[in-house]
């Protein structure tokens, strides 16, 4: 199918993800980990622009204190290999221009690849007018990575399987968040060969939702859900650079309500009770000379058109 009408260009957006629960098993003879998983989606989000083109290029700019020369600006990229993908299965013989303009932190623990996938998945099937049902875009996801699924669907989920499997959970009402970044990177691939050594001599339980998690949740209780928080690959992140653990106790210093690792890091998130609070805190932090601080909240919706541009 040749697209000879249709939009000159379209935006789409996705969000960051954070794991309220990250509980990691022992690695699959597949190579990858069995999770389960509780997502939620915040308000720092990536947008991807796409508009014909007689080759696949990708362009990046955004926060500029963010590392975008680390974004991939080849054919490597997520939101190019979702479009071929897109446009592979679905018989579209039109290439495209992608340009991100990035707000997520590169290699920090929150998906901001995934997003741009999400986000390059949404934009193209708009772009092209194929118009597919959100359920076969997901299917789509999933085999780009384990976390663009959810950047899709957005809210609160609960993920299984490698994190691809997911399922909206009920989390009525607000949270907000302060997001800390780092002057660092780390690898997900990295962080996991960290977990399997740590765990090589140890049985390792098979991974689950832990209830009083999924209640704090219904019951919107902030306090409560604080003390549910869990991350699996916390330890090996911070044994691989322990100023991570500096970074958490600087933010519980703050009066955080809870400190936890996004993902695989190195992204520290704080939990806090209320906006207004999660300014303090956000204060406090930059007090102490850490930073770059972001305050933000969540659940937020997934993958979504921003912006079309007029007839090609």
């Amino acid at each position: 199918m040749s697209a000879t009408t249709g939009p000159g260009w379209v935006t789409a957006s996705a969000p960051a993800k954070i794991n309220l629960h990250l509980g990691v098993g022992r690695v699959r003879a597949d190579g990858f980990h069995p999770l389960a998983t509780v997502y939620q989606a915040i308000g720092l989000r990536d947008e991807v622009t796409v508009r014909p083109a007689p080759s696949y290029v990708v362009t990046v700019d955004g926060d500029e204190r963010l590392p975008l020369d680390q974004v991939p600006a080849d054919e490597s990229n997520l939101a190019v290999r979702a479009a071929q993908l897109l446009a592979r299965r679905h018989g579209v013989d039109e290439a495209v221009a992608v340009h991100i303009s990035k707000n997520i932190p590169v290699a920090g623990g929150l998906a901001g690849g995934s997003a741009d996938a999400a986000a390059a998945l949404v934009a193209c099937d708009a772009l092209w007018e194929l118009r597919l049902a959100r359920e076969e875009l997901v299917g789509l996801a999933a085999q780009l990575g384990s976390d663009v699924p959810f950047a899709l669907l957005g809210g609160t989920a609960v993920g299984t399987g490698r994190g691809e499997v997911v399922v909206p959970a009920m989390a009525p009402g607000e949270y907000w968040w302060v997001v800390l970044g780092a002057d660092f990177g780390l690898a997900t691939p990295e962080v996991y060969r960290q977990f399997d050594a740590l765990h090589a001599s140890d049985q390792v339980a098979e991974p689950a939702i832990p209830e009083p998690l999924m209640e704090a949740l219904r019951s919107h209780d902030v306090l409560r859900l604080g003390h549910t928080l869990r991350n699996d690959l916390e330890t090996p992140a911070v044994t691989l650079h322990p100023e991570i653990e500096e970074m958490l106790g600087a933010g519980l210093a703050g009066t955080a309500v809870a400190a936890l690792l996004s993902g695989s890091g190195p992204s520290c998130l704080f939990l806090c009770d209320g906006s207004g609070h999660a300014h303090y805190v956000a204060g406090e932090l930059a007090e102490r000379g850490y930073g770059p601080v972001v305050v933000t909240s969540g659940p937020v919706p997934g993958a979504r058109v921003e912006r079309i541009g007029g007839p090609r």
